[in-house]
């Protein structure tokens, strides 16, 4: 069986290089039927903060909280599924839609297949660019003194269906357009990038 919900894409890789977050969460609404376009999620939705280097140091935000630096600049990092999920129910709210974003991490895949796939409702899913090796590192100081440890090739991708071998994607990166990942890789990875996704009920 082959199921693959057709979702309108966007490309990420000129405009946001760092974004893929916000590019999978516009995608999603796109499909909801409602036509925000990037710059306006980042720009009135999308809670953010700069980088910053002090004394050889790097500062930044807890990217649980805020996206790490600029989706727009290619040396910034990104954000978690806890912003994504704010940051949808800011739109909701502001558009006054019955709609609401849950984080959903931890939840196995099959699970997510069968309670969102299965019924048309794509999934935004962490992962890492191209499936490539996850790295640990760089690690920067957090406001209130504490260091936090980035997971590089972090990567946002939004779940568009399955089949026997592999999970397709909406893949922002590099116009891969909806593109299949073999399962067990991609389950890896994404447990690697601590299991993240956001969904909307």
């Amino acid at each position: 069986m082959k199921k693959i919900i057709r979702v309108p894409y966007i490309d990420q890789t000129k405009d946001y290089p760092t974004g893929c977050e916000s590019v999978s969460a516009v995608m999603l609404l796109h499909y909801m039927g409602m036509f925000l376009s990037v710059d306006e999620f980042i720009e009135n939705y999308l809670e953010k903060e700069p980088m910053q280097k002090r004394e050889g140091r790097l500062y930044g935000p807890n990217p649980f909280q805020c996206f790490a630096g600029s989706p727009y600049d290619s040396d910034s990092f990104g954000c978690y599924a806890p912003v994504i999920a704010d940051a949808l129910n800011r739109v909701f709210a502001n558009f006054k839609m019955e709609k609401r974003a849950k984080d959903i991490s931890g939840m196995p895949v099959e699970k997510m297949l069968a309670r969102y796939i299965d019924r048309d409702i794509p999934v935004i899913f962490w992962a890492s660019i191209d499936l490539k090796e996850t790295v640990f590192g760089p690690d920067w100081l957090l406001a209130d003194g504490t260091v936090f440890s980035w997971i590089s090739n972090e990567h946002c991708m939004l779940l568009v269906g399955y089949d026997e071998d592999m999970y397709y994607f909406n893949d922002p990166w590099h116009n891969h357009g909806c593109i299949g990942y073999p399962r067990d890789l991609t389950e890896r990875r994404h447990e690697e990038q601590r299991g993240m996704a956001v969904v909307v009920e």
